[in-house]
């Protein structure tokens, strides 16, 4: 198991920075933290029960506690703060972050979210079809 040797929370930027031993260093979004939070709320308590978290857009984190010698609870401004994140969660997260980003904006597109970046919703008539949709370019995945 790697473990961070440095931890840096950019406020401006809203990105999660994390080095670890193994030489690896990731730079996460804090939207992607929290849509991907590890808590019960978000992943649920089994496949298939996970929320999709919408308007994140925008999410910060305040704090950043430590929890134990195995991970951190970021508290997130829109008052999520039951996520504990391991050392091996956000490796994962920075490692695979690219393809989660493609999962979650694929996600956000087939429940009807589309807009700037594919992260809010918009308010389109019954039966309409939106323009823009993941394979575009305009869903901020690629």
């Amino acid at each position: 198991m790697a473990i961070p040797t440095e931890l840096t929370v950019h406020q401006q930027s809203k990105r999660f920075d994390i080095a670890f031993d193994d030489g690896a260093n990731f730079s996460i979004p804090f939207e992607l933290l929290r849509v991907y939070s590890p808590s019960a709320a978000v992943q649920g308590h089994g496949p298939g029960q996970e929320t999709l978290q919408i308007g994140k857009r925008d999410v910060g984190i305040k704090a950043v506690e430590p929890v134990g010698n195995y991970g951190v609870k970021p508290l997130f401004t829109d008052g999520h703060e039951s996520g504990i994140y391991t050392w091996d969660y956000l490796y994962k997260l920075g490692k695979e972050q690219k393809e989660l980003w493609h999962d979650y904006v694929g996600r956000l597109h087939a429940a009807g979210y589309f807009g700037d970046s594919g992260r809010e919703p918009v308010a389109e008539p019954a039966g309409a079809k939106s323009g823009g949709g993941c394979g575009s370019g305009s869903c901020g995945c690629h």
